[in-house]
C-alpha cells in the first residue's frame, strides 16, 4: 500500500519536484491562477496545475527565463508576451457544428426573418473558427442563398486563433463529418502543397467580422443590439459572480425577442433574474415578449 503514491508521484509529478526542467512552486501557480482570473476571467482549478507548467514552460525555453517568477514579470511588463502569456492559457477545443441541435433551431429561427434589416449574430468564442463559419452555413442553407441577408460577429480573446479564423483553412479531418453536399459547396479543397487541406469559400468568409475581445473588459467593440448570441462552452471558465457579470451586459445587446445559446454543460440559473430558459440550453431576456 505505501508504494502506490511513490509510483503516481513519478508518472504524475507535483509542484516543484526535480524532474522538472524548471522549479514550479504552489506560489508560482497561485501567480498564475491570480493574473488570469484578474486579467481574463478564467476560474484555473488545482487540477491544471501541470496543464500549466506544461503551457508555460514553452515560453520561458523561448525566452531565455530561467524562472517562472522571472517569466511572469516579463509577461506583465511585456504587452506582446502578455498576449503570448494568455493564449497559452487558452483552451480552444471546437469542430463544425458542434452541438448540432442549436444550428437547427437558428435555421428554424432564421427562416421566419422577415424584414429590410440583417439578422445579426454574435460568436462570442470564436475558437479556431469552426462555430462562426457552421454560423454561416446555416444562414446560406436557411435562405438558400451564398449572400444572406445575415452579419456575423466572431470574436475570442485568443489572438492565435483569430488568425486562423481569419484564413478559413482547415485540414480535411476537420470538416469530414459533414456530409459531401455541405463540402462540395461550402469548402474548396486544396491540391498540390494544399493537399489534405480544405478552405471556406469566400462567400462565407465575407459574412464575418473578426475581433478580438476580452470578456472581461469594460468596454467590448460592439454595436448591437444582436438577433441571436452564441456563447457557448465560455462560461465554464469563470465563477458565478463573473458569469452573472458577463450575462448582465449581455442583455442590452440581445434584442429582447433574441436568443442566447449556452454549451451544453452550462446552465444560468444564476442568472434566472435577467435570462430564462426555453429549454435544450437556449435563453430568452426575462422581459422577452411571448411568441
Amino acid at each position: 500500500m505505501a508504494a502506490a503514491p511513490a509510483r503516481a508521484a513519478v508518472v504524475s509529478p507535483s509542484l516543484g519536484t526535480p524532474d522538472r526542467e524548471f522549479a514550479f512552486s504552489t506560489a508560482d501557480f497561485e501567480r498564475v491562477r491570480a493574473l488570469i482570473y484578474k486579467h481574463a476571467g478564467i476560474s484555473l482549478s488545482p487540477v491544471k496545475q501541470d496543464m500549466v507548467y506544461s503551457r508555460l514552460a514553452r515560453r520561458l525555453r523561448a525566452r531565455g527565463d530561467r524562472s517562472f517568477a522571472e517569466y511572469l514579470d516579463r509577461a506583465e511588463r511585456e504587452p506582446e508576451e502578455w498576449e503570448t502569456f494568455v493564449n497559452s492559457l487558452t483552451t480552444n477545443l471546437t469542430s463544425f457544428f458542434r452541438e448540432a441541435h442549436h444550428f437547427d433551431i437558428l435555421a428554424e429561427r432564421l427562416k421566419k426573418h422577415v424584414g429590410r434589416t440583417p439578422v445579426r449574430i454574435w460568436c462570442s468564442a470564436a475558437s479556431t473558427g469552426e462555430e462562426p463559419y457552421s454560423l454561416a452555413i446555416t444562414a446560406c442553407e436557411a435562405f438558400n442563398t451564398m449572400t444572406p441577408p445575415v452579419q456575423i460577429v466572431a470574436t475570442d480573446i485568443d489572438t492565435n486563433v483569430l488568425t486562423t479564423c481569419q484564413k478559413g483553412v482547415y485540414g480535411l479531418d476537420r470538416i469530414e463529418r459533414m456530409s459531401r453536399e455541405r463540402i462540395q459547396r461550402f469548402f474548396l479543397k486544396g491540391t498540390g502543397s494544399q493537399a489534405g487541406f480544405a478552405r471556406v469559400r469566400p462567400e462565407l468568409q465575407r459574412l464575418i467580422e473578426f475581433k478580438r475581445i476580452n470578456l472581461l473588459d469594460k468596454n467590448w467593440a460592439l454595436q448591437g443590439p444582436f438577433d441571436i448570441m452564441f456563447c457557448r462552452n465560455v462560461m465554464i471558465y469563470f465563477d458565478k459572480p463573473t458569469q452573472y457579470a458577463i450575462l448582465k451586459r449581455f442583455v442590452p445587446l440581445l434584442k429582447q425577442d433574441g436568443l442566447l445559446f449556452a454549451g451544453h454543460s452550462e446552465s444560468f440559473l444564476h442568472a434566472a433574474d435577467i435570462f430564462r430558459s426555453l429549454g435544450r440550453t437556449v435563453y430568452e431576456r426575462t422581459d422577452a415578449r411571448d411568441r
